[in-house]
C-alpha cells in the first residue's frame, strides 16, 4: 500500500523560504517519478514540480526558478525547497507518486495528509 506523509510547512512572511519532505513506503520508491501538487483555498489541485526516476526535474511556470525539488532514494524521501515565496503560494502542499519512470504531471492524490504552507506578513 503506498503511504506518503508530507512534513515541513508553516507560517512563513513573503520572500521567506522552506523546505518539504515527503516520506514514502509501501512502494520502491527510486523506481518511480514523484511529483508535489498543491491546492490553495477554495482552488483545485495545481501541478507543482516533479522529478523522474532519474532524477531529472521539471517545475510549473509559476514556480520555476524559485523552487527545487530533489529525492533521497536511501531514504525514500521527497524534498520541495520554497524559496522567494509570495503570498499566492499559500496551499496545502502534496506528494504524489506516478505509475512510472516518467513524470506525467499527475494532479491525483493518495489521501495523505499533506502540508500546510500559509505565506503572510
Amino acid at each position: 500500500e503506498v503511504q506518503l506523509v508530507e512534513s515541513g510547512g508553516g507560517l512563513v512572511q513573503p520572500g521567506g523560504s522552506l523546505r518539504l519532505s515527503c516520506a514514502a513506503s509501501g512502494f520502491r520508491f527510486s523506481a518511480y517519478a514523484m511529483n508535489w501538487v498543491r491546492q490553495a483555498p477554495g482552488k483545485g489541485l495545481e501541478w507543482v514540480s516533479g522529478i523522474s526516476s532519474g532524477s531529472s526535474t521539471y517545475y510549473a511556470d509559476s514556480v520555476r526558478g524559485r523552487f527545487t525539488i530533489s529525492r533521497d532514494n536511501a531514504k525514500n524521501t521527497l524534498y520541495l525547497q520554497l524559496n522567494s515565496l509570495k503570498t499566492e503560494d499559500t496551499a496545502m502542499y502534496y506528494c504524489v507518486k506516478e505509475a512510472g519512470i516518467l513524470v506525467m504531471r499527475t494532479t491525483t492524490t493518495h489521501s495523505s495528509p499533506g502540508t500546510q504552507v500559509t505565506v503572510s506578513s
